[in-house]
């Protein structure tokens, strides 16, 4: 299990470097990511999330099924992902995420995505996701430029979460999963 970054750590800030495909031990940090992020219950994680400066992220939409039933499950393992077009009708979705816990935002994204990616066996791909997959997609894709989904909020959001976002950089607000604020 690793452990979660939460707001306030200096890495959730950074843009993610590159990483390259021939990494030791790169298999086995992904498996630790899933394994992490199905702990905490989430449906993605970044390896900033971790503590890692690495353009790389892990999603798993499975947990969706039961409440959105129309949704397409995928898992899969995303390496030095090059955004090519964000598309479609805004939608807004009630997130939340593993490094800001208890704060749940309504967040407006796009709803199509076409990313170019490694994946886990090293083959370059380039896909369309669309819904709540290119959700997670773009949310993930924020946590390797540096940015939280509270950036994206209206200003008056921002006023409301912020003594939440100190309470977590703080300490005082502790999540169910073992992590670190700094």
């Amino acid at each position: 299990m690793l452990t979660i970054c939460v707001f306030g750590h200096p890495v959730l800030r950074k843009k993610a470097n590159e990483i390259s495909f021939e990494e030791p031990q790169l298999q086995e940090f992904i498996d630790e990511m899933f394994e992490t992020m199905y702990n905490a219950e989430g449906v993605g994680l970044a390896a900033p999330q971790v503590g890692r400066s690495w353009q790389l992220f892990v999603i798993d939409t499975h947990a969706f099924k039961e409440t959105y039933p129309d949704v397409e499950e995928m898992k899969e393992v995303f390496i030095n992902p090059v955004v090519e077009e964000i598309s479609g009708e805004d939608f807004s979705f009630n997130e939340g995420c593993l490094s800001l816990p208890e704060i749940r935002e309504d967040v407006v994204r796009k709803s199509e995505l076409i990313l170019t990616y490694t994946n886990r066996n090293g083959e370059r791909k380039t896909t369309h996701f669309i819904g709540l997959v290119a959700r997670v997609i773009l949310h993930e894709l924020d946590h390797l430029e540096g940015h939280v989904f509270t950036d994206r909020v209206s200003s008056i959001r921002k006023m409301i979460v912020k003594k939440k976002l100190n309470d977590i950089a703080s300490g005082k607000t502790k999540p169910k999963y073992k992590s670190k604020n700094n």
